[in-house]
């Protein structure tokens, strides 16, 4: 148990965890989806500290479980549901459906990214 303690977080009702690899977008999700839980999303302030832990750990910049939708500029959670809390960094998004992706700098801010990029898989249980 003590050598998942700093690997797990536990913040609300969720269960944080990454395997420290560094993966394109659909790869992340996929390893978070076959472990029976999605792409890190916080949903508030706790929860974005929480992945902002596991990221500053790691020292690397982590996919979050948001997708740019069909309008340009909107962006939902992965079931599709309009993303309620943000945290953009200072003139993000600014992909305009080139970047559909998001991924957390290490400062705790968002920023739209390219999917195929390799990033930090944070996954939520």
């Amino acid at each position: 148990v003590l050598t998942l303690n700093t690997k797990i977080t536990e913040v609300g009702e969720k269960i944080l965890a990454s395997n420290g690899k560094e993966v394109n977008f659909a790869s992340a999700l996929k390893s978070c989806e076959e472990a029976g839980g999605t792409l890190a999303t916080p949903m508030n302030e706790e929860e974005n500290n929480a992945v902002l832990g596991i990221v500053k750990q790691y020292n690397r910049y982590a996919y979050l479980g948001i997708k740019e939708n069909e309008t340009l500029g909107q962006f939902s959670y992965m079931n599709g549901m309009p993303v309620n809390y943000t945290k953009w960094h200072q003139y993000e998004p600014n992909g305009k459906g080139r970047e559909k992706c998001v991924e957390m700098y290490k400062d705790g801010s968002w920023n739209d990214k390219n999917c195929n990029l390799n990033r930090l898989t944070v996954c939520e249980f």
